[in-house]
């Protein structure tokens, strides 16, 4: 109980003094309710007594249950904040932590769709229907501008300024970009916003932009499980997830000569690094593209 208690108070911590995001927060805790499983079969009851062969023994447990690299890698990290957070309360006195090296983590280079791939997709929602209509203004909107889609459910109609094809949203740790809105993602949004949005609220009222059938705000998972519909029906063989739209975003301005601290603004990383991935994947591209047309290749 003690351990449980003390773990809420974490969680709550990192809400209320750091400010991470609710997914952020329920990563953390998804790791952390794993480690506390692991400490009550040990019938470990309090943090002081935890030592760095038994917290090792835990990722080994992980990495049985097939766990992926970036998983292990992730929860080494939650380990880490956590058992500093211990030591800054003075819960324990030694941190075993420190003595613990995170896993290298393997470059792994996201499925990026090509732009003919991208219109394939586009083309699948019925935009003569209600849902296909929105279905629509969601993937141009994806595409153009590369939100995420956490970032993308939660929009809302005064995050829209379409008459200056610009939206504005809030990324992560609650940092506020506006973001370019192509004039074709601008067409579709206001096709939905004149003749589907109003059928899919009904008589309710809604601040969301995109709308489930009952009309209200749309789910990151029911996001996800239209995208996976609309990528089987354009008989598109790659795995896609909506962060697949973001990524695809990311390599295509980059292609065509954007400049990468621009692409970091427009994703909202808070740090390039985490943008030069997509220079990566577009030397593979065009690695891929030569070996396919140069005759001596």
């Amino acid at each position: 109980m003690i351990i449980d208690n003390t773990i809420k108070d974490y969680l709550h911590y990192l809400k209320v003094e750091r400010g991470l995001t609710d997914n952020t927060i329920a990563s953390y805790g998804s790791d952390l309710k794993q480690f506390n499983k692991y400490l009550t079969a040990q019938k470990i009851t309090d943090y002081q007594s935890i030592k760095r062969e038994q917290i090792l023994n835990f990722l080994q447990l992980q990495m049985q249950q097939s766990k992926t690299a970036s998983s292990i890698t992730r929860t080494v990290t939650s380990l880490r904040q956590f058992f500093q957070y211990l030591a800054e309360e003075n819960i324990i006195q030694k941190n075993p932590m420190l003595l613990i090296d995170s896993p290298k983590k393997r470059e792994h280079l996201p499925e990026v769709l090509s732009v003919s791939e991208v219109e394939q997709l586009l083309r699948v929602p019925d935009t003569t229907k209600v849902l296909g209509l929105r279905d629509r203004a969601i993937l141009e909107v994806m595409y153009a501008t590369g939100l995420r889609v956490s970032e993308l459910v939660h929009l809302k109609l005064a995050d829209l300024h379409l008459s200056l094809g610009l939206l504005q949203t809030l990324g992560k740790g609650q940092k506020e970009r506006i973001v370019p809105l192509g004039s074709q993602a601008v067409k579709w949004v206001e096709r939905y916003l004149d003749e589907a949005r109003p059928k899919l609220l009904g008589h309710q009222r809604s601040q969301f932009v995109f709308l489930n059938n009952h009309g209200h705000g749309l789910t990151r998972q029911g996001v996800w499980k239209n995208l996976k519909q609309q990528v089987r029906a354009a008989g598109i063989q790659k795995d896609v997830t909506p962060h697949t739209l973001r990524h695809s975003f990311a390599t295509h301005i980059l292609e065509n000569g954007a400049d990468l601290r621009v692409v970091q603004e427009l994703l909202g990383h808070a740090d390039i690094s985490t943008t030069q991935i997509y220079t990566h994947l577009s030397k593979k591209r065009l690695q891929g593209v030569y070996n396919r047309y140069h005759p001596r290749a």
